[in-house]
């Protein structure tokens, strides 16, 4: 059976953003850059041209920038994975995209290593969100007690100790090996919660999570 090979298109209109990636990807043998692009406009005709499976995109472009490319890509209903490439500033820009429905977030400088994890996530289904991405797109949300409360103890210590560790960027890998857990029992108690808290994927479940002060409520609640 043939390996699949992701197909990747890189939007930045940097020259040297595109070809650091290019470099960092080259070294997969189940990846290949496909395409690559400087802009916004010369991005969208490519992925409505051609089958891409996954597209790193550059939040800040110009002519047609990231947001208005992913509004048009989930508009039209392309079927594309989307991973949105920031800087640490660009806080509104990545929650509008977060609204949007993007399916990965990180920075730009991210190690190599990252940035194929991410690739591969996303290819099968998932969310990311890099790490330390984390504490800087919601560090603005205020704290909303009564709402804990009521959504947060729908959860089982279990549940909200697996949701914690989601809210930190923790892949359900990593979530395991913190929780003695194995990976698929992760993925269980991430699903079940999800559908507890009412929430679609593990970025609107980080949004809830801070939101909510769910450390805090943890110590309140089981310490």
């Amino acid at each position: 059976m043939k390996n699949v090979v992701i197909r990747i298109l890189i939007v930045d209109d940097h020259d040297i953003i595109r070809q650091g990636l290019r470099r960092i990807i080259s070294f997969e043998d189940d990846m290949v850059i496909a395409f690559d692009a400087k802009n916004g406009e010369e991005a969208l005709k490519l992925l409505t041209e051609h089958q891409i499976d996954v597209v790193l995109l550059d939040c800040n472009m110009p002519i047609m920038n990231g947001i208005q490319v992913l509004k048009s890509v989930r508009d039209q209903g392309i079927n594309t994975k989307v991973i949105m490439l920031t800087v640490e500033n660009d806080r509104k820009t990545i929650n509008t995209a977060i609204e949007i429905g993007a399916d990965g977030y990180m920075l730009k400088d991210s190690a190599g290593t990252e940035i194929v994890n991410a690739i591969r996530l996303v290819y099968n289904g998932e969310k990311y969100i890099d790490k330390s991405l984390v504490s800087i797109l919601f560090s603005h949300i205020k704290i909303k007690e009564e709402k804990a409360l009521s959504v947060l103890d729908n959860l089982s210590k279990r549940e909200v100790e697996v949701l914690i560790k989601i809210s930190k960027g923790l892949s359900n890998k990593e979530i395991g090996q913190q929780l003695y857990l194995s990976e698929k029992t992760v993925k269980n108690y991430a699903t079940n919660l999800f559908k507890k808290i009412s929430v679609g994927d593990r970025v609107q479940a980080t949004i809830l999570a801070i939101e909510n002060n769910i450390e805090e409520y943890y110590i309140n609640k089981y310490r």
